[in-house]
C-alpha cells in the first residue's frame, strides 16, 4: 500500500505529462511517469493537448512541444524523453523537500 504525499496543506504531490497524438515519445513518458508515481504513491495525470482543456493547461505551464513531464508546478523536462532513473531522481528530491518542510513544522 502507498502513501499519497500531500504537499503545501491538502494539494497532493502530482506527476503530469503532457502530450500530443503526434508525439511519438509520449508512449514510453506515460509509461515511466505512471511507474515512477505508482512506486512513490503520488499522483499521476496525462494531459493531452490536443483537447481544450489540456492546451488551457499546457499554455499554463508555458508548454510548446511533447513530451513534457511536470512534478507540481515544476516543469522536469520539455519536448524529449527522461530516463526512468532521472525521473526517480527528480521525485525523490521532492519528496525529501517535503518531508524536512512537515518535520519543521
Amino acid at each position: 500500500m502507498f502513501m499519497k504525499f500531500r504537499i503545501e496543506g491538502e494539494r497532493l504531490m502530482e506527476l503530469k505529462v503532457f502530450t500530443l497524438p503526434t508525439c511519438s515519445g509520449c508512449s514510453v513518458a506515460k509509461l515511466i511517469a505512471s511507474e515512477v508515481a505508482e512506486k512513490y504513491g503520488i499522483s499521476f495525470k496525462v494531459v493531452d493537448m490536443a483537447t481544450e482543456e489540456g492546451l488551457k493547461e499546457g499554455t499554463a505551464y508555458q508548454i510548446m512541444s511533447a513530451p513534457t513531464i511536470a512534478i507540481g508546478e515544476e516543469v522536469i523536462v520539455r519536448g524529449h524523453l527522461i530516463s526512468k532513473e532521472r525521473l526517480e531522481e527528480e521525485v525523490k528530491k521532492r519528496l525529501e523537500k517535503w518531508k524536512t518542510r512537515a518535520s519543521s513544522k
